[in-house]
C-alpha cells in the first residue's frame, strides 16, 4: 500500500513540475499553466505599448496564453495602453494594480472574468468597453479609477463584485445589462458625478452602500421585481 502512495505521489509531483516552468519571450514572463496555454506573471520592466501575443514558443512548443496572472503588472506605471490576445479568458488578482499610466484598454471577446482589484487606482483610464463573453467583474476591480468616465456592460455580464467601481468620482452614467443577477454592496461607493442609473428588470435586490456618496445622482429606474435596497 505504501509503496503505491509513494508511485502516487511521485507521479503527482512530476505531473505538476512539468506545468511549473517559467520564461521569458519579448521581455514578457510567462508561466506554464497546462499542456498547452500559459499566463502572464510578474517581473517584466514596461513601457511605451505593450501587445500581448496570441501564443509562444518554448523548449520546441507552442502555447496559448490564456490568462493575466496575479500582480503581473502591479504597479506598473510607465506603459500606457495594452492590447490582449483573442485566447485570454481570465485577468486575475491585482494583475494591474496602480497602473496610473494605462490609457487605453482593448478586451478580447473570449474574456469571460476580471478578478478582484485587477484595474485598481490605474486613474489614467477614461473609457471601457467590456467583451460579449464577459460574465462577472471582482471587488474593487476598477476602485479609484477616477477618469473612467464611460462603462458599456456586455449582456451576457450576470455579477459585478463588492465596490468594483468605487471612487470612480468621473462616471456619470450607468445602464446595466438584462442578465445581470448579483450587484455587490459599495459598487458605486463616492462615485460623485454619477448622475443616471438603469437597473435590469430581473434585479430583486440592490447591495449595501451601493450608491453612498454619489451627490449628483437625480435619475434612478428601478425595476418592476425589486424588493430590498440595503
Amino acid at each position: 500500500m505504501k509503496k503505491h502512495i509513494l508511485c502516487f505521489l511521485t507521479g503527482l509531483f512530476f505531473g505538476l513540475s512539468a506545468f511549473a516552468q517559467s520564461f521569458t519571450v519579448d521581455g514578457i514572463n510567462f508561466n506554464v499553466t497546462s499542456d498547452s496555454s500559459v499566463e502572464v506573471t510578474s517581473g517584466g520592466s514596461y513601457t511605451g505599448d505593450i501587445t500581448i501575443p496570441y501564443s509562444v514558443s518554448y523548449s520546441e512548443k507552442v502555447y496559448i496564453v490564456t490568462s493575466i496572472g496575479y500582480y503581473a503588472f502591479y504597479n506598473c506605471s510607465s506603459f500606457s495602453s495594452i492590447t490582449f490576445p483573442d485566447g485570454l479568458t481570465s485577468i486575475g488578482y491585482a494583475a494591474f494594480y496602480n497602473c496610473s499610466s494605462l490609457s487605453s484598454i482593448t478586451f478580447p471577446n473570449g474574456l469571460t472574468s476580471i478578478g478582484y482589484y485587477a484595474f485598481y487606482n490605474c486613474s489614467s483610464l477614461s473609457s471601457i468597453t467590456f467583451p460579449d463573453g464577459l460574465t462577472s467583474i471582482g471587488e474593487n476591480a476598477f476602485s479609484d479609477c477616477s477618469s473612467l468616465s464611460s462603462i458599456t456592460f456586455p449582456d451576457g455580464l450576470t455579477s459585478i463584485g463588492e465596490n468594483a467601481f468605487s471612487g470612480c468620482t468621473s462616471l456619470s452614467s450607468i445602464t446595466f445589462p438584462d442578465g445581470l443577477t448579483s450587484i455587490g454592496g459599495g459598487v458605486f461607493y463616492t462615485c460623485y458625478s454619477l448622475s443616471s442609473i438603469t437597473f435590469p428588470d430581473g434585479r430583486t435586490s440592490i447591495g449595501e452602500w451601493a450608491f453612498y456618496g454619489c451627490t449628483s445622482l437625480s435619475s434612478v429606474t428601478f425595476p418592476d421585481g425589486l424588493t430590498s435596497i440595503g
